[in-house]
């Protein structure tokens, strides 16, 4: 059962193929206050891209880009 949203999912819009791991300030955008990865009802992703943005953001959490928890 797809998920519906009323916003349009980011990447699609904009006609980008995907988050890259190295760019911190777009990938903080799918992040909670608490540092949890969004849902993909809160975040308006695509299924698609949101297995990309969770994959890049758990690579940028492996190399010390963003943090893991919240402070």
């Amino acid at each position: 059962m797809p998920i519906q949203t009323d916003k349009p999912c980011h990447f699609c819009v904009n006609n980008l193929v995907g988050p890259d791991y190295k760019d911190v300030n777009l990938l903080s955008r799918f992040i909670s206050v608490g540092k949890k990865i969004m849902p993909q009802r809160r975040s308006g992703l695509c299924a698609k891209h949101q297995r990309k943005v969770a994959r890049a953001i758990k690579h940028a959490r492996t190399i010390a880009l963003l943090p893991y928890t919240a402070e």
